[in-house]
């Protein structure tokens, strides 16, 4: 009986010690929005690669009823169809930068050379404030490493602009046709700066981007010869966004693109084409019934476009884009 003990123990104890990427993927069917209901998630950021739209986003943990936030961990989902969706295993984890103490707050992931390349948010071991680092990875599914073993932003390198602690946050990560890569981010106050081809360095200085009525989650695209800058804008939060023929401004506000959505004070937007139609990727608070907004789920409406190159309002649906 004993050794039978010991071995149910040694089999628990190697179960528990398995790492992410042993454990198995997971899928599930989205029959609307959220298009995920097992599991709270938040600050969705898309990538299309190969014919596969993937989705990043953190895991809202904070159990009912209390209210704060609690993300240790970001989640990547998978899709080919925009229905049928797999949860990878693999999770990137705020403490697998040894510099850093938790809280995994937004991110985003861009592939450049064939190396996947991870920004994301965290909280800073010993400069105080929110960071920005940065993990790669031979594929969008990982497993990711730090990049740098350090952060590329720090909060005592945007002091200039504002006192806050948390305005270096929501990092967005764009690629020009000309192969320059930028880097933006900001609560409060936006900011961009050049990347370097390593992706993990900066290449010139860090420059305030002036948008009116700005608080955070900036996302760059571009369609035909318009650069867009979206962003969630005063509290509780909309989506608005503004327009420019150059990627270093000046910024045109066109105004409001998503309204607040419900349930949730924040909103965190990522835009992107797949299969030929525009797509608008965000999180509500729909499948929250405790009140607040730490407890979040990642929604995907179409985005339609006017002739003279602005975007339609977007329209909220339960129905999805199925």
């Amino acid at each position: 009986m004993n050794n039978l003990f010991k071995t149910i123990l040694m089999g628990c104890a190697a179960m528990a010690a398995l790492p992410a990427t042993a454990q198995k993927d997971t899928t599930f069917v989205a029959t609307g929005n959220p298009i995920a209901t097992h599991k709270y998630l938040a600050d969705p950021a898309a990538l299309v690669h190969d014919g596969t739209l993937y989705i990043y986003a953190g895991h809202d943990e904070c159990p009912p009823p209390a209210q704060h936030y609690l993300i240790n961990e970001w989640c990547i989902l998978s899709t080919k169809d925009m229905v049928n969706f797999t949860e990878h295993a693999y999770k990137l984890q705020a403490n697998s930068f040894e510099w850093a103490k938790g809280e995994a707050w937004a991110s985003q992931v861009i592939e450049r050379d064939g190396k996947f390349y991870w920004y994301v948010t965290v909280e800073h071991k010993t400069v105080p404030g929110k960071s920005i680092g940065v993990a790669v990875a031979d594929s969008p599914i990982g497993p990711f490493k730090d990049a740098r073993g350090s952060a590329i932003i720090t909060n005592d390198m945007t002091t200039e602009h504002t006192s806050i602690s948390w305005d270096d946050i929501d990092p967005t990560v764009f690629i020009d046709d000309d192969g320059q890569a930028y880097l933006m981010w900001g609560n409060t106050q936006c900011y961009y700066a050049k990347l370097k081809d390593n992706m993990i360095e900066l290449d010139g200085p860090i420059i305030p981007v002036d948008l009116p009525r700005f608080t955070e989650a900036p996302w760059l695209h571009k369609r035909g010869d318009w650069y867009y800058l979206s962003y969630a804008s005063e509290f509780p939060e909309k989506i608005c966004y503004a327009m420019s023929k150059n990627i270093n401004g000046p910024w045109e506000y066109k105004g409001i693109l998503n309204e607040i959505a419900g349930n949730s004070n924040t909103n965190h937007q990522a835009i992107l084409e797949y299969n030929g139609q525009w797509y608008f990727i965000y999180h509500n608070g729909a499948i929250n019934h405790d009140g607040g907004s730490y407890r979040r789920s990642v929604c995907i409406d179409k985005l339609e476009y006017n002739p003279d190159g602005t975007m339609k309002r977007i329209v909220m649906t339960t129905e999805g884009v199925q």
